[in-house]
């Protein structure tokens, strides 16, 4: 009962601050009062009532001076597919897609030069790509950021194969203005015609944790991976996006639609409730 009791707690204290009732920046009642307005709970009880609410970045704590409430985050809403989408080849580099969601949303977008290596692939990207264990692979990796923040990382993963028959950009360690799968058309003839989605949830690991700011535990990032093909259906790349789940929701469009019901007005979240 125990348990149960301050997960319970926990949970009216982040319905209380997500209504508006504890603003952003407001100290939560102290635990005595705490302790009162849940029908005499005990102090241990608030507090582990409490450890959850920073475990989920509600509140923080300051020794000496209570627990506050954090600014909310608006969340970045990722289109994986369908409508709206840039036609390819459209300016604006390997993350023009992701560019065209911020514009859309009026957040301010940045998108690092990439980083490149050339590694033999693991098992896992050589089942992606279609390739035997220790085939070489050339990786493109690239960190993302809104606002001045750590948003995403990137890496897409592309058969050496490509580099010797010409495609060496994939090298450079500069984006491909046209984006790289319009290059690969472009200088290969080899075309995406269709790729196949997979997402997943995890613990970030250490260098994620790091990168992202992220709590030691109780953190959660989500794993996009992408591989594309061509018209024989052949592999052409293995794209894996990992998204802190903080900050980020992944919006799946299918045809013509209206504007997200979804969509995060940054002023109002910004006056009352948190979004």
């Amino acid at each position: 009962m125990a348990g149960a009791r301050y997960r319970d707690i926990a949970d009216d204290l982040a319905r209380r601050i997500e209504e508006g009732e504890f603003a952003a920046g407001e100290r939560l009642p102290t635990e005595e009062q705490l302790m009162v307005d849940y029908d005499n709970a005990s102090r241990n009880t608030i507090r582990e009532a409490v450890k959850i609410l920073k475990a989920r970045g509600l509140v923080e704590t300051t020794q000496g001076r209570g627990t506050f409430v954090l600014e909310g985050t608006v969340p970045f809403a990722v289109t994986l597919a369908g409508i709206p989408q840039p036609p390819a080849g459209t300016p604006g580099g390997e993350g023009a897609a992701y560019r065209f969601d911020a514009e859309l949303q009026a957040r301010q977008f940045e998108n690092k030069d990439p980083k490149v290596e050339i590694q033999r692939a693991t098992p896992e990207v050589a089942k992606a790509l279609a390739l035997k264990d220790g085939t070489r692979v050339v990786l493109r990796h690239q960190e993302r950021f809104i606002e001045g923040r750590a948003w995403s990382l990137q890496t897409t993963y592309y058969p050496m194969e490509y580099v010797t028959r010409g495609a060496d950009r994939l090298l450079d360690d500069e984006d491909i203005d046209e984006g790289a799968v319009a290059y690969l058309k472009e200088t290969l003839g080899v075309e995406q015609v269709a790729y196949r989605d997979r997402i997943t949830a995890r613990a970030p690991d250490s260098n994620e944790t790091t990168f992202f700011s992220l709590r030691d535990s109780g953190s959660v990032v989500i794993v996009h991976d992408r591989v594309g093909y061509d018209v024989d259906q052949r592999p052409i790349r293995f794209t894996r996006t990992v998204y802190p789940a903080d900050r980020n929701q992944l919006d799946l469009v299918v045809g013509v639609v209206p504007p997200s019901p979804w969509a995060y007005d940054k002023g109002a979240a910004k006056e009352g409730g948190r979004s």
